[in-house]
């Protein structure tokens, strides 16, 4: 089958980088448009776009793909380009533009989505860190037939696999990743024999994943200690959980729940040397800091941290930023 490939990040590019292995016919890619990165700040391809130029991909970068507004010839310039590419099934992978119903009609067959979740567990922008943060003791990769709502198409083809405690949001991207890109190999074989069926998806147990905000960083020892690791877990890479100690704002990159009782106040560094790393009571249970970044510095350790910044026992931390 012929494929037109619409993603951006490098979850999206694992996919496509599975696809053109397993020899699928990629007709055109469509990535948002070069942004500013790094300390520079210079215009920058996405990882999809460099992935599908250095196989001589044909790239299209329209700023939106509605046919009305100020990008609208731009819209209506992709829409012819995915109507030449002549596809069966548009592919699509965190692309980050709204697909309308004109776009979503033009392949022979249909358009699917890899999306990391358990449909309908956790739909919108952020289904890994609020799987996460949530708790949850597993997720997965959910192929689905798309529609206009929002990851609310029929499921095409699921798969499940646990979260671990000590997953942070970069490490279940990673797994997530690889498995979305092994699914989508496999529903396209399927579907090229006619051996998919579309399942609509559950009315209940539906919860949205909101875009993380930066405003969720700061840290609130008051809250159990095994919530307070699941959230910095969830914030890491971004934002980075952050909590305030004697005016410094630090970022804290990992974290372990010992929930054991704890005569310490929410916040209280109850342990601060090279055996036992940084203990810091909670509102239920005790957790223990295992990598730590000072404004400034590199990520480290929490044993090797307090070399650089120490945290002597009795020490209070705040739960907010300061």
């Amino acid at each position: 089958m012929k494929v037109v490939f619409a993603g951006t990040p490098e979850f999206a590019a694992t996919a496509l980088e599975a696809l053109l292995a397993a020899g699928v016919d990629v007709t055109l890619v469509l990535t948002q448009p070069d942004r500013p990165a790094g300390r520079g700040m210079q215009l920058q391809a996405s990882p999809v776009k460099q992935l599908a130029q250095q196989h001589g991909i044909r790239v299209a970068q329209p700023e939106s793909l509605r046919l009305d507004g100020k990008h609208a010839d731009a819209a209506a310039d992709a829409h012819a380009q995915i109507k030449a590419a002549d596809c069966d099934v548009m592919v699509v992978v965190a692309y980050g533009l709204i697909l309308p119903q004109s776009v979503l009609a033009l392949p022979r067959r249909v358009c699917v989505n890899i999306h990391a979740s358990l449909l309908p567990r956790w739909r919108g922008a952020a289904p890994i860190q609020r799987a996460i943060e949530a708790g949850d003791a597993e997720t997965g990769v959910t192929i689905m037939q798309m529609d206009e709502g929002l990851d609310t198409g029929a499921i095409l083809a699921m798969q499940a696999i646990p979260i671990a405690s000590s997953d942070t949001a970069a490490t279940l991207h990673d797994k997530l990743a690889a498995l979305g890109s092994t699914m989508i190999v496999e529903t396209l074989r399927q579907m090229a024999q006619g051996e998919v069926a579309a399942i609509p998806q559950p009315s209940i147990g539906v919860n949205y994943a909101a875009k993380i905000s930066k405003d969720e960083a700061a840290l609130d020892f008051s809250q159990p200690a095994n919530k307070v690791a699941r959230r910095i877990h969830a914030f890491n890479p971004f934002p980075g959980a952050s909590a305030g100690v004697n005016g410094v704002v630090l970022k804290i990159w990992q974290a372990e729940a010992l929930m054991e009782p704890t005569a310490g106040k929410p916040g209280e560094v109850l342990v601060a040397n090279a055996h036992d790393g940084v203990l810091v009571a909670c509102g239920d249970g005790v957790l223990r800091l295992t990598e730590l970044q000072k404004p400034g510095g590199k990520r480290l350790p929490a044993t090797e941290f307090i070399k650089g910044f120490p945290l002597e026992t009795g020490r209070f931390t705040s739960g907010k930023p300061v």
